[in-house]
């Protein structure tokens, strides 16, 4: 059985983001861990949320 470890899926979404990617979650708890580190890396971002999930769009 696989486990998924949230906060590392969180800082590997974060380091897609900051080379000009844009990152998903689906869950509203991994959303809040890649916010959070997002914003603890001084990152700007665009956080758009749908129904279907949340998305992360770098600022440049």
């Amino acid at each position: 059985m696989y486990v998924l470890n949230h906060k590392k899926m969180a800082r590997e979404k974060a380091e897609r983001l900051k080379e000009g990617f844009s990152a998903y979650a689906e869950s509203a708890e991994l959303a809040s861990l890649i916010k959070k580190e997002l914003l603890s890396q001084g990152l700007t971002f665009h956080e758009d949320s749908t129904e279907f999930g949340y998305w992360f769009i770098p600022v440049k």
